[in-house]
């Protein structure tokens, strides 16, 4: 299996069904264990290849600074609980270094900042969350650096995708299975904070897209970071 069927398999397909199938059958009793395990997945692409490639290491230090930047501004704005730099962060990781970088960063940012802000069993959901943003922002790369009013646009979609991810896991804590009138109540309550997600994310995807991302392009030009594996290892 290639790295990039791999990584497609892990991040839409075995990720989620970690996060919802532990939240259905263990609701808050393992979260911790599910926690991890979301985050040795989120990784695995990472590793596959760590070991064939001269800048890995490099690699893996570019995405700690990353992840780091995300964990610090969310403590930064602790006291805004929907205001928060996470999602703009992961995003521009994913449009400027690619798709798993953007899942690792988004995942890990959530999984790090919890020993802060309270691990439990929806860490597993905001890992997937973040991560799987990334993940599309990575995919939807070039669209996004060319235009605003595209990364706005995207930057409401994950303000949005966000509550919903969340509310679901609040369906499942409360009623150990998926109730659609759970879910339709709870998106209605938490609708301010959807909004308070989707401004958070234009205002820091706008304010920061630009600085991070000239910095990770010359990153990528100077030491050959990040450069797409499945090229060099398919033999097709």
């Amino acid at each position: 299996m290639t790295r990039r069927r791999l990584t497609f398999v892990l991040f839409f397909a075995l990720i989620p069904t970690v996060a919802i199938g532990g939240a259905l059958l263990f609701r808050d009793l393992h979260y911790a264990w599910i926690s991890l395990c979301v985050a040795v997945l989120t990784c695995l692409p990472i590793w596959y290849d760590f070991e064939r490639r001269e800048t890995g290491s490099s690699e893996l230090m570019v995405l700690s600074v990353l992840t780091s930047l995300s964990v610090v501004g969310r403590f930064l704005f602790a006291w805004l609980p929907g205001f928060k730099p996470v999602t703009a962060i992961t995003v521009i990781t994913a449009m400027w270094l690619g798709a798993e970088p953007g899942f690792i960063v988004g995942s890990l940012s959530a999984l790090l900042s919890n020993f802060y802000f309270g691990q439990g069993p929806w860490t597993p959901f905001q890992m997937f969350s973040w991560g799987l943003l990334g993940g599309l922002a990575g995919l939807l790369a070039k669209p996004l650096r060319r235009s605003k009013i595209r990364l706005c646009a995207y930057g409401v979609f994950a303000g949005v995708f966000f509550s919903l991810v969340m509310d679901l896991w609040s369906t499942f804590w409360m009623d150990g299975e998926f109730n659609i009138f759970r879910y339709s109540g709870l998106i209605k309550a938490a609708l301010p904070i959807m909004i308070e997600y989707a401004v958070s994310n234009v205002f820091f995807l706008l304010v920061l897209a630009n600085p991070i991302g000239e910095k990770l392009d010359r990153l990528r030009a100077k030491y050959g970071l990040f450069r797409e594996p499945d090229r060099a290892d398919d033999p097709r």
